[in-house]
């Protein structure tokens, strides 16, 4: 238990001794003691005037005294005015940090007997991974992690697009264009070579287009028409419907769709070719980001599994019949629209999925929490599914969550993937290892490792800058991502941290067989450096569970830049190695020693690799 939380609690059961009223711990006002007072933590004694029925510094007095007594951790006290300063016996520092170091698991919360399913990324087989596919991953492998340390069992799957009309175009633009290429003998990962082909696709039915809106038939199409005055907005909004009623390429590739509806063997041949293409790109992007996945689902397999569960709600009322034969939800009772969940044709729409997908998911696995995380462009979507999955009175509907996230952007603006102007996940994070080349030889901090080494560190310190950068701001808000600022050794970034973990495993390096991490239980000087790293130290397991009850990784990202930060400060301050009393010198080597293995745990737990030189 952390100092803080410890003395609350202690305080409260003094209170009520005092006067027989309870008090909730969580209410008290307590701080860090000011600079110019002698004391640890203080107490604001105001709001407690009322349950004494004296005078501010007679109720700190009594308090004060009463800890005194009886606190585990209070030796000391002084009251000015309406504030109760705190100070905590020499020996506890000691033996918090004894305790902590000897904790090989410490911050790792008790088994909850719960398993927990997390799904993320999700990506489409027409194109790579991007910007906005890190984000996902990034906050979906992070609050897995969290989660599996708070001490849930954790299930990591992602549901990946593999069918539909964009699938159907990069194939076709394939088809017709592209002469046999392969991965093999282009040298072109598979991702990579799929997408070119959807941008081409997009490039010629954009020069279709172009040419088709000159024609006759498009001017009267413009001319009777009566909501726009302008041909350029009329023709930007009519692009959809020229695909589905005009496009020659629109035609070839709703033939395609239907072909691969209909099992059509070569159509089949090719959409397996080209998917396992895809996928092993996506694979190799994965293994540079560090994520896997206990299960991938795909869309291909899992879009009919919903008509069962909807048949089976509509004998039970949770459905309705339209004349046309579809089928939907009536939500208007809970402040939402009717929601179609199967077409008049018996076809089955997205939401029908994710309802058969989440049946699937816990049989397979009985997740008892299933977290999704999605960009917030689908917040109704996930309301609809679990409204209606609760409706339909499944076992974990009253424990699904949508962890919703903005979008990403660079300082250039936003990503156009049809245009092929999107900023690729691989390209990034090959460009995240140059600014991290580049930020240290113009710093003039590369050590004597050699290329292969220094190549490998490079490649952690980037990729640290830019898990850092996205995880430590809330997913709620919208961000732009800065590859330059996110490298900066002095901000709140990942290299950052990374060189306090590097300053202890210098320090230990330096110091190796002259002290014993063990040898200090006899020294109670602690700085008030030592006994801020000491009390942010205990704070490590109550940021995890808290992290995990909201699933919020920009808390952790927070609480290790925060330990960094007082690290480094102490390291600025102090002489960690330079003092001539063996005790401080072991105490001062061990606190060092638990920052160092806190922060790597930390930074574990947002996908973040720790290097051992910088």
């Amino acid at each position: 238990m952390s100092a803080l939380n410890k003395l609350k609690i202690e305080i409260s059961e003094a209170i009520k001794k005092l006067t027989q009223q309870k008090i909730d711990p969580e209410s008290l006002t307590i701080s860090s003691t000011r600079k110019e007072f002698i004391g640890d933590y203080t107490l604001l004694v105001f709001p407690l005037i009322r349950h004494f029925g004296k005078k501010p510094e007679e109720v700190g007095q009594l308090i004060g005294e009463e800890l005194k007594s009886n606190s585990e951790i209070v030796n000391d006290f002084n009251t000015i005015k309406g504030f109760l300063n705190l100070s905590f016996s020499p020996q506890y520092w000691t033996n918090t940090l004894q305790d902590i170091q000897s904790t090989p698991d410490f911050g790792r919360g008790k088994a909850k007997d719960k398993k927990v399913m997390v799904e993320f990324s999700s990506p489409n087989t027409n194109k790579p991974l991007h910007l906005g596919h890190i984000r996902n991953i990034l906050l979906g492998w992070s609050v897995s992690k969290i989660m599996d340390a708070a001490g849930y069992e954790v299930i990591t799957t992602q549901v990946v697009n593999d069918r539909g009309i964009a699938i159907c175009k990069s194939m076709l633009a394939w088809k017709k264009w592209g002469d046999g290429i392969t991965p093999e003998n282009s040298n072109r990962k598979g991702d990579f070579l799929v997408g070119d082909f959807y941008v081409k696709f997009n490039t010629e039915f954009n020069n279709e287009y172009a040419k088709w809106q000159k024609t006759k038939t498009a001017q009267t199409i413009f001319i009777n028409q009566n909501k726009y005055e302008n041909e350029n907005d009329f023709f930007a909004d009519y692009k959809n419907d020229y695909f589905n009623d005009y496009s020659k390429l629109g035609k070839e590739a709703r033939e395609m769709l239907l072909k691969w509806e209909n099992k059509d063997p070569k159509t089949m041949e090719l959409w397996k070719k080209m998917n396992n293409w895809v996928l092993t790109g996506f694979d190799e992007t994965y293994k540079e980001l560090g994520v896997s996945f206990t299960k991938s689902y795909f869309e291909s397999k899992t879009y009919i599994l919903g008509r069962k569960i909807v048949e089976e709600g509509l004998k039970n009322n949770v459905f309705y019949t339209e004349k046309d034969g579809s089928v939907w939800a009536d939500l208007t009772d809970v402040n939402m629209d009717k929601k179609i969940v199967l077409r008049s044709d018996g076809t089955s729409l997205y939401i029908t999925q994710d309802i058969g997908t989440a049946e699937l998911r816990y049989k397979d696995f009985k997740t008892e929490k299933m977290i999704y995380v999605v960009g917030d462009e689908q917040e109704y979507h996930f309301k609809v599914l679990f409204e209606i999955i609760k409706r339909l009175n499944r076992p974990y509907a009253d424990d699904m969550y949508h962890l919703s996230y903005g979008m990403v952007e660079l300082p250039t603006g936003k990503m156009k993937s049809r245009e092929g102007k999107v900023v690729d996940a691989d390209d990034l994070i090959k460009e995240m290892a140059m600014e991290a080349k580049t930020n240290a030889e113009e710093k003039g901090i590369i050590d004597d490792s050699n290329d292969e080494e220094r190549d490998e560190i490079y490649r952690k310190i980037g990729m640290a800058a830019l898990k850092f950068f996205i995880l430590k701001v809330n997913p709620k808000r919208r961000m732009i991502f800065n590859p330059e600022e996110s490298v900066d050794l002095q901000g709140q970034t990942g290299p950052y941290i990374q060189n306090a973990y590097v300053r202890v495993k210098s320090i230990l390096r330096k110091s190796e067989g002259t002290y014993d991490l063990n040898g200090y239980f006899n020294y109670i000087d602690c700085n008030s450096h030592e006994k801020s790293l000491i009390t942010t130290l205990s704070e490590f397991p109550y940021t995890i569970q808290q992290a995990a009850s909201e699933y919020e990784p920009s808390l952790i990202a927070n609480y290790v830049y925060d330990l960094a930060k007082k690290y480094h400060k102490y390291y600025s301050d102090i002489r960690i190695l330079g003092t001539d009393k063996q005790d401080a010198r072991n105490f001062r080597i061990a606190l060092s020693h638990t920052v160092a293995q806190t922060l790597k745990k930390g930074m574990d737990l947002l996908g973040i690799q720790m290097p051992e030189r910088m």
